[in-house]
């Protein structure tokens, strides 16, 4: 039971994906300008990960290959970079909107 259960999340899942990526990608192929600014953001995103993974040490304290914990060190790293310039980002805002 538990199998057919874990079976209908993962399609569930999947749909849930599909959608949250279809219908933006979807309405952005109508306006080019959106998709440009889409494209933007997915490659800073994949800028700030491939720095992170090249910075990231690999050491292994465990049973996992190198490979494993150098893309774990990465995916920190890019977590705490953008984290840090999201609220960086809303810091600036309510500083701004201060001033004014």
């Amino acid at each position: 039971m538990v199998d057919v259960g874990l079976f209908i999340a993962y399609i569930l899942i999947g749909v849930c994906v599909l959608a949250a990526v279809g219908m933006p990608l979807s309405k952005a192929i109508g306006d080019p300008e959106s998709l440009k600014k889409m494209g933007i953001g997915v490659g800073g995103v994949l800028v700030v990960f491939l720095i992170s993974f090249f910075i990231s040490s690999g050491e292994n304290s465990g049973e996992v290959s190198e490979t494993t914990a150098k893309l774990v060190g990465a995916g920190l790293t890019t977590f705490y970079i953008l984290a840090i310039g999201a609220i960086a980002g809303i810091v600036y805002t309510e500083i701004k909107k201060a001033a004014e």
